[in-house]
């Protein structure tokens, strides 16, 4: 195997470029970027992303190829066999690997079939699925990230540390705090809105989408702790009549230790944080009393509660806050956007026999009834980069670790023994942790000269799975 140099700068190709088919490992998922340089094809197959042995056994059969005309603009999507043709004649490029998207060299028709696209939309995933009037042309399940919380907390706390001892640091600013102004969402939040958009924008690029169904919901979370609520009983909340949480939940509590009921003796109570202030915050049942003695015992690991963290409400509280505020961007951008809800899909899917997926109710919004499906793409959010600039455990230790080893990065799709897989872990010596995006370990110490790269790293992880299942 062929070793990839370092790759400090990405190339742009010029059009001209795609008249010459290339190997798949060429195809980067970027729209007419080039591959690593020095790397040398190996068959200059043109056929080599259309038919199973690509390289090493790889399949690479797909029932259907994304077509873009010469100015971008997506068409409707054609049949394995005829881009096949295309590419073989010269007449098309290869611009995006997964999914398989060509690209046209000359002048064809501007009329398209109208797409619909469905949105169910969510705070941990996302499905989507594009239908005709006859069948299904994608569909897609994205993970979205949980782990922005913790790192932005992690963030804070490494910057107020820098300003209390001698290190590098910047002097606090105050003129920024206080004026969020007008649709201001916190990070998380803001994250996953924009997190739709996009993956909204990446279908858009493929399929000539005409029409997008975005499911909504607003949740009465008042409503969801107590089911009889009503009238002025909302401006009488749980905490009532106590001076802040920490009085409410040792009178909750009966001002008794939860672990040992007292048995220790010990007359100092502590509100103890079940779940990590960072990650579940400061809420009265995220908190539970706890004695002194049991206290410290818990943090020396010498005991184990039995208490369990809540569920919480940010998912209700994410469709609540930006259920209208996604269906607006949408329109601002001109698409035409409609809603719908909860209900609706359940009724309409169960009508149809179909599994409760995020697929599927995506597909259920987007009018599907009978029609055929098509293969569905797992997609995971990733972070860009790794934006800590120290490590260790008082944070002393400058990061340095460069961002290519042995011409591969983090989060690249490559080849392995011919399986697709990521490297979600990498080593300075240039063997990597290879696993699939399900979690599947696929080597867990792989060299660098084993694996070919397929695809570079992006904030959108993207892996064909098998057929959706057909409506009853």
């Amino acid at each position: 195997m062929q070793e990839l140099p370092e790759r400090n700068h990405i190339h742009t190709l010029e059009y001209s470029a795609l008249s010459r088919p290339c190997d798949p490992a060429l195809n980067s998922p970027q729209r007419v970027r080039g591959g690593v340089p020095g790397l040398k094809t190996s068959g200059n197959n043109p056929d080599a992303a259309l038919t199973a042995t690509a390289q090493a056994g790889q399949d690479l059969r797909v029932p259907v190829v994304y077509v873009l005309n010469m100015r971008g603009r997506p068409l409707a999507p054609c049949r394995p066999q005829k881009a096949k043709k295309l590419l073989k004649q010269g007449k098309a490029g290869v611009v995006i690997r997964t999914p398989f998207t060509i690209r046209l060299k000359h002048a064809t028709g501007e009329a398209v079939q109208p797409v619909t696209l469905g949105v169910d939309s969510g705070y941990s995933y996302i499905g989507l699925s594009a239908v005709t009037e006859t069948k299904e042309g994608y569909a897609a399940q994205i993970t979205m990230r949980s782990d922005l919380v913790k790192l932005n907390s992690e963030r804070r706390q490494y910057r107020r540390a820098r300003r209390h001892r001698k290190a590098w640091h910047r002097k606090p600013r105050f003129l920024n705090r206080g004026h969020k102004g007008k649709g201001w969402l916190p990070p998380s939040i803001r994250n996953k809105l924009n997190a739709h958009i996009k993956a909204i924008n990446q279908v858009k690029q493929i399929l000539p989408v005409s029409r997008i169904i975005i499911e909504v919901a607003a949740f009465d979370i008042q409503k969801i702790k107590n089911p009889d609520i009503r009238g002025e009983q909302y401006q009488q909340g749980e905490q009532t009549g106590f001076w802040n949480v920490r009085e409410y939940v040792l009178h909750r509590d009966g001002h008794v230790c939860l672990h040992c009921k007292d048995r220790s003796k010990d007359p100092v109570l502590n509100v103890h944080h079940i779940e990590s202030r960072q990650t579940g915050g400061d809420r009265p049942d995220n908190l539970m009393t706890l004695c002194e003695t049991c206290h410290q015992n818990k943090h020396k690991g010498k005991i184990r509660l039995k208490a369990r963290p809540s569920r919480g409400f940010k998912a209700e509280t994410f469709m609540t806050m930006v259920r209208w505020m996604l269906v607006s961007r949408l329109r601002e951008d001109g698409d035409a956007v409609s809603h719908t809800f909860g209900h609706i899909t359940k009724h309409r899917r169960n009508r149809l026999k179909l599994a409760k997926t995020h697929t599927n109710d995506a597909f259920v919004i987007a009018g599907g009834n009978g029609h055929k499906r098509t293969t569905e793409y797992a997609v995971k959010q990733v972070r860009k980069c790794n934006r800590k600039l120290f490590k260790g455990i008082r944070s002393h230790i400058r990061n340095v670790a460069p961002r290519h080893i042995k011409g591969f990065q983090r989060f690249d799709k490559v080849l392995f023994n011919g399986v697709e897989c990521f490297m979600f872990g990498r080593r300075a010596t240039g063997y990597f942790d290879l696993r699939k995006l399900n979690g599947v370990k696929v080597h867990a110490s792989a060299k660098s000269g084993n694996c070919i790269l397929l695809e570079s790293a992006k904030t959108f992880l993207i892996e064909r799975r098998g057929a959706v299942s057909s409506p009853a």
